[in-house]
């Protein structure tokens, strides 16, 4: 007599529960990790900026204004997940604001914003506070 060897219909049935546990875990930290992809976008696109402005303040005491003093204008600083950044004076010097697309973005970070403000120099060399509105869990560990 023969007998054959097969998987029973419980056995079957774990392993589809197994499988479904593990792609609900999946596609929630491959969410999460294109979230923090696409907010990187406003801290490079603003770092790029950080140099330039400092660079400005330092000289004139002033903020740079986009379109001017050596700077393109505001609407060219923006990036397939930034709809724009903005230089202004604020406190003790100049203050960037990128603000997300409120579309091509995941959903927490629709109309969200990214600031970067001088908060003062020591030493001769300025410093920069990172604060948003975005979700925590997408933020660099640098801006929590």
């Amino acid at each position: 007599m023969k007998h054959e060897h097969g998987f029973t219909l419980i056995e079957m049935m774990i392993v589809v529960a197994i499988i479904a546990v593990l792609s609900s875990i999946a596609i929630s930290v491959y969410g999460s990790s294109t979230g923090k992809a696409q907010l990187a976008e406003a801290f490079t696109l603003a770092d790029g900026l950080k140099t330039n402005i400092a660079e400005y303040h330092t000289q004139t005491g002033s903020c740079p204004v986009p379109g001017a003093n050596g700077l393109p204008a505001a609407a060219s600083y923006s990036g397939k997940y930034v709809a724009s950044v903005n230089i202004a004076a604020g406190g003790a010097g100049c203050v960037i604001t990128a603000l997300m697309r409120s579309h091509t973005v995941a959903p927490r970070l629709q109309g969200k914003e990214v600031t970067l403000t001088m908060i003062g120099s020591m030493g001769g060399a300025i410093e920069w506070q990172c604060s948003s509105d975005a979700d925590a869990a997408y933020l660099p560990q640098s801006c929590k």
